[in-house]
């Protein structure tokens, strides 16, 4: 790894001495040779961007000594990632969550202070417009699984309520696929909506308790993850993205406690403050007034979001 900074790196490619000599690609002169050639850049946080990438990049190959077999491999790896996507699967996505990357720059952008919700991974599903439905509404198109109802509040980091945010929802079934995963078996939107809170910020809707499931491993993700003796599964949860005028969006789950691979997700999405029980309510009465069979399983998710005005923006 070079020893200095990709920022004194970007302040030599940007001085422009009366004479200078001309510098040539080498070993040891190769991140100044690029990142020079970015100095008429004129997009200052592309340049900042671009030479820290080669910065690190050059670093990188010249740590691991890398060979020009294990190159072309790493070419053949991004080409045949790019190949697998498509308009319901995003297979650049799933690399970068089992590398811990959208998790880094999730939190990153994120952060909550202890007071927020903490955000987490979209996840490669998110992969359509999910239908509006009214509250108390189904989002199980289907009758397999445990019936739950799913209730909470939105609030804003002032206490208040917030009326008139956005719940936007989706999961896995109770054998652990996305209705895209399974177009020719799942009802279209299964298990998707998207509800509107009432005026005291409160939203609630009747579903199924989610499964655990593999992300998608049959693609080049998955060869990675073999290759590295790692698992592709990850804990039951449920997605949520809820956004309201004036507020920061969040994008989080709700992850089933007791559920396996908590400790062990595979695109490190668990944050302790997500995970909730499913309680087990057994009243007749109680199933009777919400609409779902007797026994059922209930949690409550309430959600603080970040005024915008209030941010503080990143250098």
């Amino acid at each position: 790894m070079d020893q200095r900074s990709s920022d004194t790196i970007e302040r030599e490619a940007e001085a422009e001495p009366a004479e200078v000599a001309i510098e040539l690609f080498s070993e040891a002169g190769s991140v100044e040779v690029v990142a020079a050639s970015f100095a008429a850049t004129s997009d200052p946080r592309l340049r900042r961007v671009m030479v820290s990438l080669v910065t690190h990049l050059h670093g990188f190959i010249k740590d691991v000594q890398l060979t020009e077999a294990e190159w072309a491999t790493a070419i053949r790896f991004l080409t045949e990632t790019g190949q697998m996507c498509s308009a319901t699967r995003q297979e650049f996505i799933l690399l970068s969550d089992v590398l811990g990357a959208s998790m880094l720059v999730e939190t990153l952008n994120n952060r909550s202070d202890g007071v927020l919700t903490e955000s987490t991974v979209e996840g490669p599903f998110h992969v359509v417009d999910s239908p509006a439905r009214d509250l108390g509404a189904t989002i199980a198109r289907d009758t397999e699984g445990d019936p739950c109802l799913v209730s909470g509040r939105v609030y804003g980091d002032d206490g208040r309520p917030i009326s008139g945010a956005s719940v936007d929802v989706w999961q896995a079934n109770a054998e652990g696929f996305y209705d895209v995963q399974q177009p020719d078996v799942e009802p279209d939107r299964n298990l998707r909506g998207v509800f509107t809170v009432d005026d005291e910020g409160r939203f609630w809707f009747r579903t199924i308790v989610p499964r655990y499931y593999p992300i998608p491993d049959d693609g080049p993700v998955g060869e990675l993850l073999r290759a590295t003796s790692r698992h592709p599964n990850r804990p039951a949860h449920i997605h949520f993205e809820i956004s309201a005028p004036g507020m920061r969006t969040v994008t989080t789950h709700v992850f089933v406690d007791g559920t396996p691979y908590l400790d062990s997700d595979a695109v490190f999405g668990v944050k302790d403050s997500l995970v909730r029980q499913f309680a087990t309510v057994d009243d007749p009465y109680q199933a009777g007034e919400v609409g779902l069979p007797n026994p059922f399983r209930t949690v409550n998710f309430d959600v603080v979001l970040k005024h915008v005005d209030q941010s503080t923006a990143r250098d």
